[in-house]
């Protein structure tokens, strides 16, 4: 399958918000349309799920307005204490285990998972599977067999919560979104539902981990860096902005499509031809950010980017990361003054993956 990287976070952020680019490839996208992409093509989930992450137009105003009733700012605001309950509880863990711990694994990762399964009313029962499922959703690696049976089995697990909270509905998101209506009385249809939660939980919460792994990695990396950060010099929130450019999430996110010819000047994309929105080489342009793009500086002016996309499709998570990032780089570092890696920088491995952009395991001696 061949498609468009577009790594120009110019030409990126014009084709995030030009019209003639859609996300449902049922209506643009003729190689979907003409049955050349099945099963066989481990990618499918990516393109083929029915929520607002794929749809266009009208339809995703539609998507979006329910989803945004009910995954509210007020929401999203209510779960800090919640936050800061699950982070110092993770510390106290993390405290008294051997030396060295592995943080991406005792921290980066069990936080956002906690937090979007609280958010979701995820069953404790459940949770394991859910994580393990929503990993090999961002596995690249996975072949076609592999990739079919870890969606069925993403599939039934969500089909499992939407059963739970029609018949016990609760102060949670799956059953907010359940019960969102529309002016019109319309409401999410059983599949955009199952597809709406299948996107927010994943994205939700695989997002953060890299978040947190790369602004830790960053700051373990570059003392004087941490150090401005832990005298309050800058603020938490300058920390995460500059890792969010330095090292997107997401490197890059499959697919959009064209609905017309668009002219770039020097490119033309064609009509129907695949785009691939590349966040990590945006987020290193030079063009915007000079010759020191490649530079981790939380000091920095121009921290603008396009982690977490740009015009319709901008990302409803997008202030839960960033809360969940300030209190976890705040709570870690305050804890342990003194924490450092335990391996060279250059052992640190990435994840197996073109689209999550993080590392296998993240070393570290917390004393």
């Amino acid at each position: 399958m061949v498609a468009w990287s577009v790594t120009s976070q110019d030409a990126l952020r014009k084709l995030l918000s030009d019209q003639r680019v859609s996300k449902d490839p049922r209506q643009h996208w003729p190689r979907f349309v003409n049955g050349e992409i099945d099963e066989q093509w481990p990618l499918l989930i990516w393109v083929a799920v029915q929520n607002m992450f794929t749809a266009y137009g009208g339809d995703h105003r539609r998507l979006r307005s329910l989803v945004s009733k009910a995954f509210t700012p007020r929401r999203t605001a209510a779960m800090r204490p919640q936050i800061e309950q699950i982070t110092a509880e993770l510390l106290d863990d993390l405290a008294s285990r051997p030396q060295p711990v592995d943080l991406r694994e005792g921290f980066a990762y069990p936080v956002p998972i906690e937090v979007i399964c609280r958010l979701f009313g995820v069953p404790a029962d459940a949770r394991a599977g859910l994580r393990q499922v929503v990993d090999g959703v961002f596995d690249t690696t996975l072949t076609a067999e592999q990739a079919i049976a870890n969606q069925h089995e993403l599939y039934r697990i969500m089909h499992e919560l939407v059963a739970l909270k029609r018949a016990e509905p609760g102060d949670d998101l799956t059953s907010g979104l359940i019960a969102v209506r529309e002016d019109d009385g319309s409401s999410l249809a059983e599949n955009e539902l199952v597809d709406t939660l299948i996107l927010v939980i994943s994205a939700g919460h695989e997002t953060t981990v890299n978040l947190l792994d790369h602004a830790i990695t960053a700051l373990l990396t570059h003392p004087e860096q941490l150090e401005l950060a832990k005298s309050g010099q800058v603020p938490w929130s300058e920390v995460i902005e500059e890792t969010l450019r330095w090292q997107a999430p997401v490197a890059n996110l499959p697919l959009r499509y064209a609905v017309a010819d668009i002219d770039l000047g020097d490119v033309v994309i064609r009509k129907g031809d695949a785009i691939l929105a590349s966040y990590a080489a945006a987020g290193r342009d030079k063009s915007v950010y000079g010759d020191t793009a490649d530079t981790y500086d939380v000091t920095r002016e121009e921290k603008a980017h396009l982690a977490f996309g740009h015009g319709v499709h901008y990302c409803l998570g997008a202030p839960l990361a960033r809360l969940e990032a300030e209190v976890a780089l705040t709570a870690l570092f305050t804890r342990f003054p003194d924490i450092r890696l335990a391996v060279d920088p250059a052992e640190l491995r990435a994840t197996e993956s073109f689209i999550s952009n993080g590392h296998q395991t993240l070393p570290v001696k917390l004393h």
